[in-house]
Order: structure tokens, then sequence, then C-alpha cells
């Protein structure tokens, strides 16, 4: 089964996520990773909300999960950490 990697997102330091965002594109690629949304136009209708939302599909849970904890993904996830305030799961899909 496929699996999504869901993030919600306020950015605090534009610079350092910008850093993430220009490297994590073509690491996550390289597992798989495929963007179905990000940053575009949202409605937030119930719980916190996060102006940054990021939504990427991956061909397993497996290559989701190796994905995050690859060391070329981990070797740029602190900008991302220092840049924002963000939460991360990785979901796996029912289809």
């Amino acid at each position: 089964m496929a699996a999504l990697w869901i993030a919600h997102i306020d950015v605090t330091d534009e610079d350092r996520y910008g850093a993430y965002v220009a490297k994590a594109t073509d690491v996550i690629a390289g597992h798989g990773g495929e963007f179905i949304a990000r940053g575009g136009r949202y409605e937030q209708v119930e719980g916190r909300d996060h102006p940054r939302n990021v939504v990427v599909r991956f061909p397993t849970f497996e290559a989701a999960s190796d994905c995050y904890h690859s060391d070329e993904y981990q070797a740029i996830v602190g900008d991302a950490i220092a840049g924002s305030d963000r939460s991360v799961a990785i979901v796996e899909t029912s289809d």
C-alpha cells in the first residue's frame, strides 16, 4: 500500500526553511516521493491553523519511512526544524 507524508507547518525563519526546501525536493523524489500538495490554497475547518500544508505520496509505507530516516534526509531536516514549527506524520493509504 502507498503512504503519505502529511506535514502542517508554520515557517518561522524563511532562510532556514528555504534551505531545507531547496534540498528536500530531490531527496524525497529519490525515495519515490511525489508532491501532491505543497503550500497551496487551503481552508482550515477544524483545529490549529498552519499556513503551509504539504502532502507527499510514496509507493509504500516503508519507502516513506526509509526516506524520513535516511542519512540524506536527516542531514537536511535540521533546517526545517530550526526554521519552522511543524508536525509530520506518515500515514498508510487505504487503497
